[in-house]
């Protein structure tokens, strides 16, 4: 029956979200006294989940070397190539592989480095790397690694996310979509970027289809290190804990409308902005730390830097952040392989040990996986080009390169895979890079073939329909 008259158009919503003494009202008071007690993180998507089996590690930081290492100079010593310098690769070791900036008769060029075994593993390692043969018993070496993809911006994205181009969800938001939240004061998923631009862009760190929830939050370098959390001038407390409330009513009132939960996310991210108000600033300020640690990791505590980024992900990791991402890139060396990687190892690898030997002394790196890597290798043969003003470089190569990872249940101490005497192929023990996604996500506790989320119309996972949990890495 149809009431002309507004005033007897009582709908059940109406009295529970919008009369002057409606249910809605009773209860959104009680709420609102503490508005950001009780949020997503612990009672929405962010809540804490069981994974599939107990997990060896509760939180990853993830060390992406942007740009490509060359395995050549710092893991993977070839004689050979020493003896070959200056004439071609043999036809039958190229095939029909093509380069972008090489031709498949350029010179080979030998490793620019000596070499040297370390430690009671015997780890071989590159003279740059001075700082991480203090702690190659700890690291797993995997100098098996093969990737799809051989130029940046899909390789990054590739390896992030399992998918070539932009729109899947990055594997700190595959992460976070398993395992939930074990903080409520700092974002679970948190990007820092160092050393410059990625190819790969916001893509790297993006939630994809899932909800944005999950995207992983940019520490910025500079004196806003999260855009958007700062209370501006003249805008006092009062004044922002009511705009708040208001805002969180209103955005209530639209996700009961519709049901929309990007409204949902939306909420999060206010109740986390203000939080980290207080969260933030007490993270950043590295006063706290002895002296010896901040010499160890080789930081100034005000100044961004790769080192400075390490230390704060020890801090985070301490904090309950589930998964951090450090980009460090700059290793793209089409020319002056050997000035390149003594500059990257220089800005990096003392950082890198020192977070290894932090996390370890605090008790921190048996249940952290610390992953170590770029999106692809550098070719055996040099890569000169005038017109582009290049000299003494090297390609990409995705056919085989070396990562390193440690701690999460990870064996120390170890080197696993082999590639040819040239550096070109792989001989012994390949692992893909949906491999080593898949190895990941198994120290956090899941199946990866398991870990799925349906959208348009299929069921999605990292590792897409491949991949395989690399068991000998395993301790």
């Amino acid at each position: 029956m149809y009431l002309s008259d507004p005033r007897n158009q009582i709908s059940r919503r109406y009295f529970l979200g919008e009369c002057g003494i409606g249910l809605g009202k009773m209860a959104a008071a009680g709420l609102l006294t503490n508005a950001f007690t009780e949020s997503a993180v612990a009672t929405g998507a962010l809540a804490s989940k069981f994974p599939h089996h107990p997990p060896k590690a509760k939180a990853v930081i993830h060390l992406f070397m942007a740009g490509a290492p060359s395995q050549l100079e710092l893991f993977d010593p070839k004689p050979t190539l020493s003896r070959l310098e200056g004439k071609p690769l043999p036809k039958s070791v190229i095939g029909d592989q093509r380069y972008a900036f090489i031709q498949p008769d350029a010179a080979v060029m030998g490793p620019q480095f000596d070499f040297a075994r370390h430690g009671k593993s015997g780890t071989v390692l590159g003279s740059p790397l001075k700082h991480l043969s203090k702690v190659v018993d700890d690291l797993c070496f995997v100098k098996s690694v093969t990737t799809d993809q051989f130029n940046h911006a899909p390789a990054q994205i590739f390896f992030n996310t399992g998918f070539s181009q932009p729109g899947r969800p990055s594997i700190g938001s595959w992460a976070l979509y398993g395992l939930g939240s074990e903080t409520q004061d700092l974002p679970a998923f948190v990007v820092m970027s160092t050393g410059g631009g990625l190819s790969g862009g916001t893509s790297l760190w993006s939630s994809g289809f899932l909800p944005t929830t999950y995207t992983g939050v940019q520490f910025r370098n500079g004196s806003e290190p999260i855009l958007n959390v700062s209370t501006p001038e003249r805008f006092n407390e009062s004044v922002q804990r009511d705009t708040f409330d208001l805002v969180n009513k209103l955005n209530e009132r639209r996700l009961s409308d519709i049901g929309d939960q990007e409204i949902a996310t939306r909420m999060a991210s206010y109740e986390m902005a203000a939080r980290l108000q207080t969260s933030a600033p007490e993270l950043l300020n590295l006063s706290g730390e002895t002296r010896e640690t901040i010499e160890l990791y080789g930081c100034e505590p005000d100044k961004p830097s790769f080192a400075r980024a390490c230390l704060l992900a020890r801090r985070m990791v301490e904090r309950g952040v589930r998964f951090i991402n450090i980009y460090h890139s700059g290793w793209d060396a089409h020319s002056n392989v050997r000035g390149n990687t003594l500059d990257k190892c220089r800005e990096t690898d003392q950082a890198t040990a020192a977070l290894i030997l932090d996390l370890k002394r605090q008790g921190l790196l048996e249940d952290t996986l610390v992953v170590w890597g770029g999106e692809f290798g550098r070719t055996p043969m040099v890569e000169n080009n005038p017109a582009l003003g290049r000299s003494a470089g090297r390609d990409h190569h995705p056919q085989a390169y070396t990562m390193w990872m440690a701690g999460g249940g990870i064996k120390p101490g170890m080197t696993y895979g082999e590639t040819d005497e040239f550096g070109f192929h792989i001989t012994e023990n390949p692992v893909h890079v949906h491999d080593i996604q898949a190895t990941i996500l198994h120290q956090l506790g899941f199946d990866h073939e398991r870990l799925t989320y349906h959208h348009a119309g299929r069921d999605f996972r990292l590792t897409d329909v491949h991949g395989h949990v690399v068991r000998d890495l395993l301790a």
